[in-house]
């Protein structure tokens, strides 16, 4: 009975890591001859990590990644997709965002740009910062849905915030005026204090035809290109491989599965 009563005040107290320690503890038996240090160690470490896992599992959810199982441990180097150990190791440390610090991320359509920013993502959600990813076309529908109910200013100061901003599919569509000014205001916010994350099939020397206006391209890409990292990916469409792999032979699959 004393033993319920403490593992209900323990989840009172929210301290629910703890609790499931504890209650461990009490059905294992294997800590009865570690002295009480050890054994509250040992739950305040259970606490501490239940509270990370939760942490991160609510900064994944906000993420709204498109490919939430991406990882950079499961990057394969020997794909020659232009990928270095060295500089996804640098990646993976998140200085990057800590800084303020910016990715751009070319290659053409299925050589695993999607994929590689969301793990990327993860990664920073595993950092404990804010992320969230939006592809160009849907972040412009929701935000001329925000100028015509007026939570425009509201959406703006939320994405303001948000630690890495990934922008995906920078390019696929034209843009009009008040998407240009939209997106200045996006990046504004961003310089010199919060890390984006763009994705584009696009050269970067292309970006200033793209934008299609002298005077808001020079302002925006001033903001994006220079304090950023350049990350070009190439070789062949993994969406290609993939259909390959499905009529390969069983024997040749493991050959033709595709990965980054």
């Amino acid at each position: 009975m004393l033993n319920q009563h403490t593992l209900n005040q323990l989840k009172a107290l929210k301290l629910d890591g703890m609790a499931i320690a504890l209650s461990e503890q009490f059905a294992l038996r294997a800590t009865d001859d570690l002295s009480f240090e050890e054994r509250f160690g040992m739950l305040v470490d259970r606490e501490c990590s239940h509270r990370d896992n939760r942490r991160i599992a609510r900064l994944l959810k906000q993420a709204r990644l498109k490919v939430s199982s991406a990882c950079l441990e499961d990057i394969d180097y020997r794909t020659g997709r232009g990928l270095e150990r060295r500089q996804i190791a640098s990646f993976a440390s998140c200085d990057w965002i800590r800084r303020a610090q910016s990715i751009l991320l070319t290659g053409p359509t299925g050589v695993g740009k999607t994929w590689l920013a969301c793990a990327l993502g993860q990664q920073a959600c595993r950092c404990g910062f804010s992320v969230l990813y939006v592809r160009i076309p849907r972040l412009f529908e929701e935000l001329r849905i925000a100028h015509g109910d007026g939570s425009f200013t509201r959406k703006l100061q939320a994405i303001a915030k948000t630690d890495l901003l990934i922008l995906d599919d920078w390019g696929l569509h034209p843009l009009n005026q008040d998407q240009r000014a939209d997106l200045l205001e996006i990046i504004d916010d961003r310089v010199s204090s919060r890390s984006t994350l763009i994705t584009s099939q696009l050269p970067i020397e292309h970006w200033h035809e793209y934008l299609n206006d002298p005077t808001l391209a020079d302002a925006i890409l001033d903001r994006i290109v220079h304090q950023s990292h350049k990350l070009k990916l190439k070789g062949e469409s993994l969406r290609k491989q993939e259909v390959r792999s499905e009529y390969a032979a069983p024997s040749q699959r493991s050959d033709l599965q595709p990965s980054l």
